[in-house]
């Protein structure tokens, strides 16, 4: 038995089962539980996978080698978000100004707050680096990581909590707000909050999830043209 346990280990076979299995469980525990905003099957499955890999004693590094193939899968499914942006291209052509002008401020600001803090706190260069990119889509933000020398680790830790901490606030101050336009919530998940953000967003119609498509996008291509320029200028 030591020596199956060892082989499965060592194959993508049981790390790939283990994701399938974690997020199918998060997805049905999800709908169980009534599809809560502050608890999406994302962060469900992210905690079932973590348990199942404390119990089995697998060792994070070689379970990261073993699904990099699936990590490779996130960005054809970016790129497949063309689709709800080609057919809400009317609704998105009709507000390109207001769009344009708060874009920039808004993913200057999501990346500025949490290094500001860090920075603050003590936290040394790889944590910031790590941070840095916390609101752009996974995909995008591991390809800045590998420009600004930080943990791929606290990387996708911070992806994770800022996507459900996103879905939180938003609808949040949506309501406190009286912000009942689909438009606006969609862009506002999907400029903060990343495919998580998407993910709430299609759940408010799909008006609302081309918006996030079009806020992840353009934060994306935004914070990967300038913060690394911006980065190698503040001297990190």
């Amino acid at each position: 038995m030591s020596e199956l346990h060892a082989s499965l280990l060592n194959t993508p076979i049981l790390a790939v089962a283990l994701t399938l299995a974690a997020y199918l469980g998060g997805v049905r525990l999800f709908e169980r539980l009534g599809r809560p905003s502050w608890c999406p099957a994302v962060l469900i499955g992210a905690l079932l996978t973590a348990a199942a890999l404390w119990l089995l004693r697998y060792e994070y590094i070689d379970y990261q080698r073993n699904v990099a193939w699936l990590t490779l899968l996130l960005g054809p499914a970016t790129v497949a978000l063309a689709v709800p942006l080609y057919q809400q291209r009317q609704h998105i052509f009709a507000l390109w100004k207001p769009i344009l002008c708060c874009l920039p401020l808004a993913a200057a600001l999501a990346a500025l707050y949490a290094v500001l803090i860090a920075w603050l706190l003590g936290a040394p260069p790889t944590v910031l680096a790590s941070l840095a990119p916390k609101s752009v889509t996974a995909p995008i933000a591991m390809g800045i990581l590998e420009q600004l020398g930080g943990s791929l680790s606290l990387m996708l830790g911070g992806l994770l909590i800022t996507g459900v901490l996103t879905t939180i606030f938003v609808s949040l101050l949506a309501k406190w707000l009286k912000i009942d336009d689909k438009r606006i919530l969609g862009f506002a998940l999907g400029v903060n909050g990343h495919a998580i953000g998407i993910v709430r967003a299609f759940e408010l119609g799909p008006t609302a999830g081309a918006f996030a498509s079009l806020g992840m996008s353009l934060t994306g291509i935004f914070t990967a043209m300038l913060l690394p320029l911006v980065w190698r200028l503040l001297g990190f």
